[in-house]
């Protein structure tokens, strides 16, 4: 079982994280430059499964800014961004969020999944990755990229490589390639360095983008 240290109720940092640090640094001269940029900065666990699955939903395919404000409307609506609330609201009033017609549906399947137990929340923390995605790729709207982030920010998973992220290339392309365009192949081949904490090597590319961690 995955260990965690709690920096209060709700916030879990990996505690791989300090020694993952240490190694990719040995590992990877890109890594032994970028890390210490970010000082204590790490990957922080937050949340319900089901929230951070919503919060994905939302998410996809917007800016973050925008993301960010349909969430703040849906947690209006359902407050404590539960199944049960979410089914309750309806798409209507899911659709007055800023959500679409298509995000809405997406949600309320994914609410339904929860709420009837299709899927196997209880048992994730003891599943392989691919054995989560697979459960949870099932649900309408929930793609291999959403499950990842998931394994990701809640699971904390330390060997996950997002490789339809476009953060995650786009952070390949300008740290180890001088910004030319790189294919999901340069990834796989740049990333077998970094195992098994493919995780934390991505984390740190996505912070030499943007330095200030996305919430989910």
């Amino acid at each position: 079982m995955l260990k965690t240290i709690a920096v209060d109720s709700r916030v879990f940092v990996p505690a791989y994280w300090e020694g993952a640090k240490v190694e990719l640094m040995k590992r990877d001269r890109i890594m032994r430059k970028l890390i210490p940029q970010f000082g204590d900065l790490h990957l922080i666990g937050r949340g319900e499964a089901f929230t951070t699955l919503a919060r994905s939903v939302v998410g996809q395919q917007i800016s973050v800014k925008a993301g960010e404000s349909v969430w703040q409307k849906f947690l209006l609506i359902c407050p404590k961004s539960t199944p049960a609330q979410v089914l309750k609201a309806g798409p209507e009033q899911l659709a007055a969020c800023g959500l679409s017609k298509r995000k809405a549906e997406y949600i309320l399947d994914l609410a339904d999944h929860f709420k009837t137990k299709r899927v196997h929340a209880d048992q994730w923390i003891e599943m392989d990755d691919e054995e989560v995605i697979a459960d949870l790729t099932q649900i309408r709207g929930i793609g291999r990229w959403t499950v990842e982030m998931f394994l990701i920010f809640n699971l904390l998973r330390p060997n996950i490589l997002p490789l339809d992220d476009l953060g995650l290339l786009k952070g390949i392309s300008v740290n180890y390639f001088s910004g030319e365009p790189v294919s999901r192949s340069d990834a796989r081949e740049v990333s077998a360095n970094w195992e098994p904490w493919r995780t934390v090597a991505t984390w740190y590319l996505w912070r030499s983008l943007d330095p200030v961690p996305v919430e989910y």
